[in-house]
Order: structure tokens, then sequence, then C-alpha cells
């Protein structure tokens, strides 16, 4: 029994549990707002929000190629939502909280060993190579 107790409360399961909570929301959210703003912007342009009864017949047979349809169109519009409001803010927000480390290293211009950046001859190929011009501030 201790054992599934430490197995319910390890982090990882309880922060991937509130995360499909989460995204069950965040999902029945943008499907809201996909039937209220994004479907009648589609029928104005198409003439229809929902393609579900599209579909075609094949020897009795049918084929309600229009629930993909809307499917498709529901989950691209989910997935740009995702991105753009999650994932692109998300992405720039970790850059700018990364430190940009100082490089002590550099490939060597004649066999592409990591060298540190001071040397003058690299270490693998022995090769002479010449230092980096350090920048020099602007007056």
């Amino acid at each position: 029994m201790s054992g599934f107790k430490k197995f319910l409360f390890r982090g990882n399961l309880v922060e991937l549990a509130v995360a499909v909570v989460i995204g069950a929301a965040f999902s029945s959210l943008v499907t809201a707002f996909v039937n209220s703003f994004i479907g009648p912007l589609i029928a104005l342009v198409g003439g229809e929000p929902d393609f579900s009864r599209l579909a075609f017949v094949v020897n009795g047979t049918r084929f309600p190629y229009g629930v993909f349809l809307t499917a498709l169109i529901s989950f691209v519009i989910v997935a740009a939502v995702v991105y753009f409001l999650v994932v692109l803010p998300m992405t720039k927000l970790l850059e700018r909280l990364v430190k940009v480390e100082e490089a002590t290293e550099r490939p060597c211009p004649h066999c592409l060993t990591e060298i540190p950046i001071k040397a003058s001859r690299c270490r693998s190929c022995t090769m002479e190579v010449t230092a980096p011009s350090t920048p020099t501030a602007a007056l």
C-alpha cells in the first residue's frame, strides 16, 4: 500500500494530472472560441461553419468526409492558438531567462576540434591558429 501511495504522490504524476485537467479545460475553451467566432467567420466566407453533413456514397455506404474536415479545421485552429498563445511566449520568456554563457572554446579552423579560445596551436592537428580578435569598445 505504501508503494501505491508513493506512486500517486510522486511529483511527475501530480504534474501530469494537473496538465491533463488544464489541457482539457483549455481545449473546451478553444472549442467554444471556434464555435462562437471562427465557425461564423467560415460561414461568411464558405457558406457553412459545420461541414459534418458533407458525404459521398459508394455502393450504398455513406462516407461522411465532412466530419473529418470539421475536426481538421478545429485541430488546426487549436494547434495555432496553443502555439501562438502558449508555446511562442514561453519560448521567448525562457530565452530571456537563460543566461548567455561566455564561450571558453572555439573550433580549430583546420580540423574543427574544439580548442581553448586563447590557444595559438591546436592540440589535435598541431597547426598554428590565430587567436580571435577581441572586439574593442566604441568610444
